[in-house]
C-alpha cells in the first residue's frame, strides 16, 4: 500500500490512499493526482457540523459515496437523507444539493462526476489470462 504522500503509477495505472492526498478537512484531488481523464472524482473530508452549502452543475451528474461518518444530503425539493458508511446518492446536474456532517467525527465521502452516458459492458479477458 502506498505510504502517506505517495502516489504510485505505471503504464496506464495509479494507486494511492485518500490520506496520501491531503490532511485535515477539505478536498482530496483524486482526478488530478491519479491522472483520471474520463470523469471527475474528489475525496472530501468535512468536520462535525460542517455544511458545504448548496451547489449544482451545468452538465455533470454526480454520485456521492460515503466512506465513513454520517452525513445528511439535502436537495432543493426540501428532502434530506442520512447516509452512513456505504451510503450512496446520485444527483442530476441541475439539482441543488448540499452535504452536512451530522456525526460527531469527521465524515469522508467521494464524489464522482461525469456526463455523456454509460459506456456499456466492455470488459474483455486478456489473451494471456
Amino acid at each position: 500500500m502506498p505510504e502517506r504522500g505517495n502516489v504510485e503509477s505505471g503504464d496506464g495505472w495509479s494507486v494511492a490512499t485518500l490520506d496520501a492526498l491531503g490532511e485535515g478537512p477539505g478536498f482530496r484531488k483524486i482526478r488530478r493526482e491519479l491522472g483520471v481523464e474520463e470523469f471527475g472524482v474528489n475525496g472530501i473530508v468535512i468536520p462535525p457540523g460542517y455544511d458545504t452549502g448548496y451547489h449544482l452543475h451545468e452538465t455533470q451528474e454526480e454520485l456521492y459515496i460515503v466512506l465513513d461518518g454520517t452525513v445528511e444530503i439535502a436537495f432543493n425539493d426540501g428532502t434530506t437523507h442520512l447516509l452512513g458508511p456505504g451510503g450512496l446518492a446520485r444527483v442530476a446536474a441541475p439539482v441543488h444539493r448540499k452535504v452536512k456532517n451530522v456525526g460527531e467525527a469527521d465524515a469522508t465521502y467521494v464524489v464522482v462526476g461525469a456526463k455523456g452516458g454509460y459506456v456499456g459492458r466492455d470488459g474483455l479477458q486478456p489473451p494471456d489470462a
